[in-house]
């Protein structure tokens, strides 16, 4: 048989390799007298602590040779010292409280782990590695090792040999060594026949050099040889070190050391005494214990092969336990004395294992294998399949074999119940290791938690600690079960009173947790960790860790009930208030932040504050007088020492800064929020215009200060102001009761009081009344909400978003608009009256008002606030004109500057009156800016603009629409069409008047007025002519959902005509049957006339067509005459104006004409036919010269075959014909279109008199009277259309460059049907 290779026979490179050499080395049985220990304690060692530092050996170098003629090298061993009285089964009672004893002495050492902070997973992955691994860990795996050593089925732990030691100072030394080696004092096993008493001895003589010279010792030495043999005998001198001897550079004994605490271990022991140690332990390692375990294993191996080996001996041996199979199961099956061949044999495989011959090992303990196992001997038929495994793995790491024996081991004592468990638990930690050395970290955290499932909580506490980490040196990472296991440890070292083990297992687990959205987890995690800090008297970080469960809005209520309760428990203990950075009850949204403060821009309210500052820029666009230089601003006026602060932002002194800051209550119950206030440091301006840095004031602490009650979102809010006579700011601070799951938004204000830095830090609050909460505002987080509210979007640092560069105090104007309704309808006409209010010392002037819905809104003039509504509105009403004076395009914008004199004093109140007339249904946002600047001149800011926001709800009223029709009758009169629709859904309307704007046009009833009697009164003839005028609503009343249409006649107004009523500057009619005694309404006057013009420029905006001749129509109404309305209740009436412009008065041609003439003529045809005239008037209404040409005709016309579909879709005024009603229009192209004969079949035609073409030239805009004559035959009714009108507009060279005129420059049509009737005379 081959020895095994020289590379695998000292391979100490893994834990494994170690723990084999610590566990399975010869174990040396050491017998001494009592003088021996007395001399080794002046050193404060025991004897084996003296010589066990020198009992390992890293390069032994000694040539071994077993069962083969080729001997190899062994480099590393190590003897194992035991005491006699050692040599026993241990205590379970004893091992338990060993154990117990490892782990309290960690848990001690474990109070510094658990005082830093918490441990970071990528920190922790390296301290996974078993080389790395605390060293506990393997102290306790040795020590719950050893709990099986000294059993009697394995023989590594049996004594290889016996070191009797004996002091120079005993009587008669020869005898002690011969007294010491009685069967009576050897151990029970050596006695009992487990193991072999037959074992090798070596006898040791020490002398105290302290004691005396060394030649007594020499001659007891001398006698040693001659009785025991001169090879097995040896003296060690020591205590030999005096004073001035040379010191050891190092000290073996270290570990000793830090065991006992001791300082001086090994203080008499002199380099001479150490070299000799060494000598001592080589000389029995190499040249005694390593020789006598080669023969033993040559001797054993000779006997098993005469014995066992070869198939007459394996037959035999079949044979011989025939049967036994039968038997029922014993747990250590029958009993085996050390002279067994059982016995033997497993001797022989523990020598060969100890010294590296592992396939000697392994062929014997196969060979023992299978003989226990037909023996039903389990205990020990485990205990080999332990070894084979242990055995092929160091044969081949890589190879699987081993697993599997370890596994059989393993199950195999686990089925022994609760006596082979503790040797489970030792396969266990040999089959982990074997799984480590092979990277199978995984699966080596699957034996540990079988391991932890047969042990005591104690025990399984450090296998699932073990465990854990072998799942994070797993590949990859297997972070869940990590922290998982951790959490099983902790728990389980909290069950035994270990909770600083406890803390550390669970604080590991954190940073898992903490990346993962397991909310459940986390809150057991910090909550534990928390109790039992608090238990260990360590209260702040207890609060640390309790901080972290306090916002659990997933748990009941109940269960934050009671983790809050714990909390504040903990928190009183202290006696006084926790200062806590990261409380996080409540919760405070950062994103929320919104900061308000006021420079040259200053605000009337919050809802204009919270208006985008682009939206302000553009309003104010031409309202800020441009007197800087390009691209400059008014920051360029300030000194040189602002100028260095321009990363800042400018507020002014006395004026607070505001902070709204969200805060919400994560928790199902109420909470107590309290002295709440922003946090800021200031710098105050130094002598010399400059700001000193370095005498910053920072407030953060509790100020008293007066109190008051305020109020913050509906709820009951209590609001203080912070204010010491040596602080250079004033803050609020703010209480409140946050309900279940309730978010309150709190507004925070600091006022500086003088100039200087202002820098807003953070927030504090006390939750409680006893934990005070902080917290610091990222810059990055601010960032976007502080430009958003009124911080400028100047580009600043971000860490300077929430610092103010603060001046001197400045005039701030205040403003308010008085009777703003929240809702109105569409065309509701409304007096408001805006107020502005001056509560400082200094006067402000240059005011300007810029209203961004000029449509909307308009200033009034001064007058109109002493003046009633609608009276004021009346005709005939005189104004003087105290009224805001700007150019026709910066009304149309909305800008109007107040009269000079209209500034304001220190300490007054402006008021201005303003018209409201929203026009379009809908959600409207009024913002207006007042400009004004500084009487007294300053340094840093020459203006500012006060702005204003209000929001309005315009409901739909009246929907109003026109047609106009030009007559086919009459020139320059048209029909008006007027519908009107009631879009409202409560109110009723009473249509009042109806007017046109201008003096262009004249408004009339559509029909004369009735004759009746001359007694009739005007009222009751008004009354009729507005029936006839109306289509289905007499009273003109519409109520909700209603409409009616209203006919009036539209005429145009000569040039003559308007220089004559030049004073007019409208036509209007009264459509109430009420109002006809009242007053009209002047729609020329202010401030009808304002917003008639913003209606003109809206609509013309809005119209893509070209606008020919148009007409301005005004239609006003009011609600109906009911009880008073809520908004009425002061008696003033509510007047509804809707304005329709731009409405197109053109006809289809330009060219019109009216034939004139006697209808009715009486001839005696007995004498000749009869000749009569006419006159055909034509009007040209374009803007060019026309040429008309009019061609009569003789011939009969004859009614029209085919139906124009033009015919269907005429309004307003149109032809009838006699004979089937149809409408005979005019065709623009030229196309004839006869009119249906309607003169009786027998009547004779009549002919057209003069020549049958006449041509004329009109000139734009004039009419022109043409004679025309027909000479009639014999009585009967005529129609004299049979004539054509030929016309064309002249545009001289423009003609090609006139935009949409081309379709319409000529054209031809028919007559306009005129029928004469001619009597015979009698």
């Amino acid at each position: 048989m081959s020895g095994p290779p020289e590379e695998k026979l000292d391979g100490t490179n893994s834990l494994l390799d170690r723990m084999l050499l610590d566990e399975i080395a010869p174990v040396v049985m050491v017998l001494r007298t009592q003088l021996v220990e007395e001399a080794c304690q002046k050193n404060n060692l025991t004897l084996i602590q003296m010589l066990q530092p020198f009992s390992v050996f890293g390069n032994i170098d000694v040539p071994v040779r077993t069962v083969n003629d080729q001997p190899y090298r062994l480099r590393t061993f190590k003897l194992r010292l035991v005491y006699a009285s050692d040599i026993c089964q241990p205590n379970i009672e004893d091992s338990e409280k060993h154990l117990k004893k490892v782990v309290s002495d960690a848990n001690e050492k474990a109070l510094n782990d658990i005082q830093d902070d918490s441990p970071k997973l990528e920190m922790t992955v390296p301290m996974a590695d078993p080389e790395y691994m605390s060293p506990w860990f393997r102290v306790f795996n040795k020590a719950l090792l050893h709990t099986v050593s000294f059993s009697d089925h394995e023989a590594f732990d049996h004594p290889v040999a016996c070191l009797i030691v004996v002091s120079t100072k005993d009587e008669q030394p020869i005898n002690k060594f011969v007294d010491l080696f009685n069967t009576d004092q050897l151990p029970s096993l050596l006695n009992d026949g487990a193991m072999d008493p037959k074992i090798l001895k070596y006898y040791l003589l020490i002398h105290d050099s302290q004691d005396g010279s060394s030649n007594r010792a020499n001659e007891l030495l001398a006698e040693m040889r001659s009785t025991f043999g001169p090879n097995d005998c040896r003296m060690l001198c020591i205590n030999s070190y005096k004073e001035g001897d040379e010191q050891r550079n190092d000290n073996p004994w270290s570990r000793v050391a830090d065991t006992s605490g001791g300082q001086d271990i090994g203080c008499f022991l002199n380099i001479d005494d150490v070299d000799e140690i060494k000598d001592l332990m080589l000389d029995l390692s190499s040249k005694h214990i390593i020789p006598y375990m080669e023969q033993k294993i040559r001797s054993l191996n000779q006997q098993v092969s005469t014995t066992r080996k070869g198939f007459r001996n394996q037959i035999k041996n079949l044979w011989w336990r025939k049967g036994k199979e039968d038997t029922a199961d014993a747990l250590n099956g029958p009993m085996y004395t050390f002279s067994s061949i059982e016995s033997q044999i497993r001797v022989l495989g523990d020598y060969a294992f100890i010294l590296r011959d592992y396939e000697l090992s392994l062929s014997s303990y196969r060979l023992l294998s299978t003989d226990y196992k037909l023996d039903k001997a389990w205990r020990r038929y485990a205990g080999a399949q332990e070894m084979i495994g242990l055995s092929l793995f160091m044969l081949d790491q890589s190879g699987k074999e081993a697993e599997y024996y370890m596994e059989n081991a393993f199950s195999t004592y686990l089925k022994m119940g609760s006596s082979g468990q503790r040797n489970a638990t030792r396969c266990g930690l040999w089959w982990v290791e074997i799984l480590k050395v092979k990277g199978q970290y995984k699966e080596a955290a699957t034996v540990y938690f079988r391991i932890s499932t047969e042990e005591p909580s104690l025990h399984a506490a450090v296998m699932f600690e073990q465990a854990s980490y072998c799942y994070l040196r797993s590949t990859p990472p297997m972070l869940r079960k990590y922290g998982f296991h951790l959490i099983l440890a902790g728990n389980r070292y909290n069950i035994c009173d270990q909770r600083k083990h406890a803390v550390r297992a669970y604080r590991s687990a954190l940073p898992v947790y903490k990346e993962q959205a397991w909310s459940y987890i986390s809150d057991h995690v910090h909550f534990n960790i928390g109790r039992w800090y608090a238990l260990l008297g360590m209260s702040n970080a207890a609060i640390q860790h309790m901080l972290e469960v306090l916002a659990c809005n997933h748990q009941s209520p109940t269960t934050q009930e009671a983790l809050l309760g714990d909390f504040l428990q903990i928190v009183q203990k202290l006696g006084k208030k926790y200062d806590a950075l990261r409380l996080r009850l409540p919760v405070i949204n950062v994103a929320s932040l919104k900061v308000f403060f006021e420079d040259h821009r200053t605000f009337a309210s919050s809802a204009a504050a919270l208006v985008n500052e682009h939206v302000w820029r553009s309003l104010e666009e031409d309202l800020v007088p441009s007197v800087n230089p390009s691209g400059a601003n008014w920051l360029y006026s300030l000194p040189k020492s602002s100028r260095k602060n321009n990363d800042s932002h400018i507020c002014v002194a006395g004026e607070p800064i505001k902070v709204d800051l969200e805060f919400k209550n994560p928790l199902q119950i109420p909470i107590v929020v309290s002295c709440v206030r922003l946090i800021c440091k200031f710098s105050p301006i130094s002598s010399t215009g400059e700001y000193d840095l370095d005498c910053a004031q920072s407030v953060n602490d509790e100020n008293g200060g007066r109190s008051d009650t305020g109020s913050c979102d509906a709820m009951e809010v209590s609001n203080r102001e912070s204010n010491d006579d040596c602080s250079s700011f004033i803050s609020s601070e703010v209480d409140f009761t946050l309900e279940g799951d309730e978010t309150m938004m709190v507004q925070l204000k600091v006022s500086p009081k003088m100039e200087g830095i202002l820098q807003i830090i953070g927030v504090r609050w006390t939750l409680s009344g006893s934990v005070v909460g902080y917290l610091y505002f990222d810059s990055h987080l601010a960032k976007k909400n502080c430009s958003k509210g009124r911080i400028a979007a100047s580009k600043k640092t971000s860490k300077n978003k929430l610092k103010f560069t603060v001046i001197k105090s400045l005039p701030k104007l205040e403003a308010r608009i008085h009777q703003l309704p929240l809702m109105a309808y569409s065309g509701d006409l409304q007096r408001i009256i805006l107020e502005v209010s001056n509560h400082s010392d200094s006067s402000v002037k240059n005011m300007k008002l810029k209203i961004s819905h000029p449509r909307f809104v308009v200033p009034g003039r001064l007058e109109d606030l002493d003046m009633e509504f609608p009276g004021c509105l009346e005709k005939h009403i005189s104004h003087d004109i105290h009224d805001m004076q700007d150019n026709a395009m910066d009304k149309l914008k909305g800008l109007s500057s107040f009269p000079k004199d209209a500034g304001i004093q220190g300490g007054t109140t402006l008021l201005w009156p303003l018209w409201l007339h929203p026009v379009v249904p809908g959600n409207i946002s009024l913002n207006m800016s007042i400009y004004y600047e500084m009487v007294t001149p300053s340094e840093h800011m020459n203006y500012r603009i006060l702005r204003m926001r209000y929001d309005l709800e315009v409901l739909p009223s009246l929907d109003v629409s026109v047609q106009i029709t030009p007559s086919p009758s009459k020139l320059q009169e048209f029909l008006v069409r007027m519908d009107i629709v009631n879009r409202s859904n409560s109110k009723n309307f009473q249509l009042r008047q109806v007017s046109s704007v201008g003096n262009s046009w004249h408004l009339s009833e559509l029909l004369p007025t009735p004759l009746g009697d001359q007694q009739q009164d005007e009222r009751t003839l008004k009354q009729e002519t507005i029936y006839r005028s109306s289509s289905n609503c007499p009273r003109q009343l519409l109520a909700v959902g209603q409409g009616l249409s209203q006919f009036f006649k539209l005429m145009e107004v000569s040039k003559t005509s308007r220089l004559k009523g030049a004073l007019e500057r409208q036509s209007s009619l009264s459509l109430d049957i009420s109002s006809i005694s009242k007053s009209e309404i002047d729609v020329s006057s202010m401030p009808l006339s304002e917003f008639h013009i913003q209606e003109i420029w809206h609509q013309e905006k809005q119209s893509a067509q070209e606008q020919g001749r148009t007409v301005d129509l005004v239609l006003i109404s009011q609600w109906e005459k009911t009880s008073p309305e809520p908004e009425q209740q002061s008696g003033s009436q509510q007047l509804f104006v809707h304005y329709l412009c731009h409405c197109s008065a053109d006809m289809q041609s330009p060219i019109q004409w009216q034939m004139d003439g006697p209808r009715i003529v009486t001839h005696d045809f007995s004498d000749s036919f009869c000749e009569i005239g006419f006159q055909l008037t034509i009007r040209n209404s374009s803007d060019y010269i026309a040429s008309v040409s009019i061609n009569t005709s003789d011939d009969i016309p004859f009614p029209s075959q085919q139906s124009d579909p033009s015919q269907t879709s005429h309004v307003g005024w149109h032809d009838i014909s006699l004979s089937n009603g149809g409408k005979v229009p005019s065709d623009i192209q030229g196309q004839r279109n006869t009119s249906t004969r309607t003169s009786v079949d027998s009547s004779l035609p009549f002919l057209w008199c003069a020549s049958s073409s006449t041509k004329i030239k009109l000139e734009p805009m004039s009419s022109m009277v043409v004679p025309v004559r027909i000479c009639v035959m014999a009585p009967g009714t005529y129609d004299l259309s049979n004539y054509t009108i030929n016309w064309k507009l002249r545009f001289g060279t423009e003609e090609n460059s006139v935009s949409g005129l081309l379709g319409r420059s000529w054209g031809t049509s028919p007559g306009h049907p005129f029928y004469l009737t001619v009597l015979q005379s009698s």
